[in-house]
């Protein structure tokens, strides 16, 4: 088995290389420090709201895949949709993360590409 960061060095990686790269990274909730699942908000410029999570691919190999609903009218249904999947996973971290490209970004720092 090949050893993995903690979830909550993962989401430390993820604000500290943000801001390095001129972004923003905000937790809005703490999950599990050692294995909770970490669901991003991805944004540009604050703008183009959408779920991606870490999980399995199509093939078989770890990934970021879309979560959540396809299209969030505003950041309040965003809001409710992390909050309605924290109800349910006491353990899941949530991220904000507004940054150009921040799939891409989200999956190099979490070493998922």
């Amino acid at each position: 088995m090949t050893p993995r960061l903690t979830s909550a060095m993962l989401v430390s990686a993820l604000v500290r290389r943000a801001d390095a790269a001129g972004g923003s990274a905000m937790v809005l909730a703490r999950g599990d420090a050692t294995s909770g699942a970490i669901l991003l908000l991805l944004l540009e410029r604050g703008a183009n709201p959408r779920f991606v999570e870490g999980g399995i691919g199509p093939d078989g190999e770890r990934a970021l895949l879309p979560s959540g609903p396809k299209e969030l009218a505003d950041e309040a249904e965003a809001g409710a949709y992390w909050r309605r999947r924290r109800e349910r996973d006491g353990d899941l971290w949530v991220v904000e993360l507004d940054i150009a490209g921040g799939e891409r970004f989200a999956a190099e720092t979490m070493n998922l590409c």
